[in-house]
């Protein structure tokens, strides 16, 4: 099993008998612009993923369209038919805010 971690995305690779399966976990607050603040009761901006990527040896194998309804740390997984020692996958997401953030493992 392979770990990884940056500042908002993790992503762990694991061999099972018949495909590898990728998680993606990702830090982010997800908020959708129509719930309100409990002290000041204003709006919360809305501020979510809009396109979260996925490659791997940098071809694109998944290109998600994100929306407000997803729910805060949003959690991902991926079947892969196989991997090989030195393989990388890149994971990249970018916001409505149009920040961004991406990581890269390589498998050992």
């Amino acid at each position: 099993m392979v770990a990884a971690k940056m500042n908002s995305i993790k992503i762990r690779v694991e061999q099972l008998p018949d495909f590898i399966e990728m998680r993606v976990l990702i830090t982010h607050p997800m908020e959708n612009g129509r719930q309100r603040d409990n002290i000041s009761d204003a709006l919360i901006p809305a501020n979510y993923i809009q396109q979260l990527t996925v490659k791997h040896n940098q071809q694109l194998i998944a290109m998600l369209k994100l929306t407000g309804g997803i729910s805060k740390n949003p959690y991902f997984i991926f079947r892969l038919k196989s991997l090989s020692s030195g393989d990388r996958i890149e994971v990249t997401w970018t916001d409505n805010h149009l920040f961004s953030d991406e990581y890269q493992i390589v498998i050992p």
